[in-house]
């Protein structure tokens, strides 16, 4: 549960990083006449221009789909406090999103990692001021089949797993049926971690069954009793079995709970971020500001979430198995 202290922590990452030409103007020459056709008829008022602040005006949101669900509630909650607030949101992957900001395309990317070593030498070049804010934090959760006896699996089986083909789940402490990889498109950000912090940046290799969505991930492993997929915290279903996972063979393995995903523990943790220019739409750090309060953190928490920005507090530590 989220604590009621009456302070809060807010994760700031502030350095010079946006691209020249990024607020360009275009000449627009108006060439449609006004016609009066009605002597006593007056024009109509044009509408009241809603101020810039911190609770009123609009703002873009390129928002990655892992967090897609979270924003959305984000912002109608922002919305029905503040109803002279626009909040656009359109789904883009990190990598997009990003460029969107950078491009002046959007007031805020909502992304699932830290921005890239390349993203933060294209905002300096750019000259682009930039502020980034964690607003919860994730894993990658590997997910079997709940008739599947395994419970516990290390990043470098893993690895093993998806680098060729022929692994079978005896070598994982299960039977002798070849295990059947399934995973999200390469694009997709959940896949891009995985190939970062399991694959050392090398592809998946073995033949994999592909899902275009969590969603499918799990049905697909519902279904299949030698699956092997992954999800986000949020998508895990009763319907799948959930793995301990180690960062070695021989470490402790660690479901992945609130308490380990919150302390680090969990191997395969990951960040949802907030980035806006500083020089964007003030709205925008009304929003972060919301989403980071003690009201914004509960529906991070509601969401299956572990909260970054409120002190969290635990009623017990979840169990560790150290062996098969």
């Amino acid at each position: 549960m989220i604590d009621t202290l009456p302070r809060r922590s807010l994760h700031l990452l502030r350095f010079v990083v946006a691209a020249s030409g990024a607020g360009s103007l275009r000449r627009f020459m108006p060439l449609v006449p006004l016609l009066l056709l009605c002597g006593g008829c007056s024009p109509r008022p044009a509408p009241p221009t809603v101020e810039d602040s911190l609770t009123s005006g609009r703002i873009k949101i390129a928002c990655a789909p892992e967090a897609g669900e979270l924003i959305a509630r984000e912002a109608a909650a922002f919305r029905a406090l503040y109803p002279q607030a626009t909040l656009e949101i359109r789904e883009a992957g990190s990598r997009d999103g990003v460029g969107a900001l950078f491009g002046a395309q959007a007031d805020v990317a909502v992304i699932t990692r830290e921005l890239s070593t390349e993203e933060r030498a294209a905002a300096v070049r750019g000259k682009l001021q930039l502020e980034g804010y964690r607003f919860a934090r994730d894993a990658a959760v590997l997910i079997a089949n709940r008739d599947n006896p395994v419970q516990n699996v290390a990043i470098d089986q893993v690895r093993s797993v998806y680098s060729a083909d022929g692994a079978k789940w005896s070598e994982l402490g299960g039977d002798e049926r070849p295990i059947e990889v399934v995973v999200l498109p390469a694009q997709a950000d959940l896949t891009e971690f995985m190939i970062q912090q399991v694959m050392g940046g090398e592809p998946i290799r073995s033949h994999a069954h592909y899902a275009a969505n969590e969603a499918e991930v799990v049905a697909e492993v519902k279904r299949n009793p030698a699956a092997l997929g992954y999800v986000s915290l949020a998508a895990v279903s009763e319907d799948v079995h959930v793995l301990r996972l180690a960062n070695l063979t021989g470490l402790p393995y660690w479901k992945p709970d609130l308490e380990a995903i919150y302390r680090g523990d969990y191997p395969l943790t990951r960040f949802f971020s907030f980035y806006i220019r500083t020089d964007g739409p003030r709205l925008a750090s009304g929003f972060i500001t919301y989403v980071t309060s003690r009201d914004g953190q509960v529906l991070v928490q509601q969401q299956g979430l572990v909260p970054t920005a409120v002190p969290v507090r635990f009623v017990r530590r979840s169990p560790m198995l150290s062996t098969h």
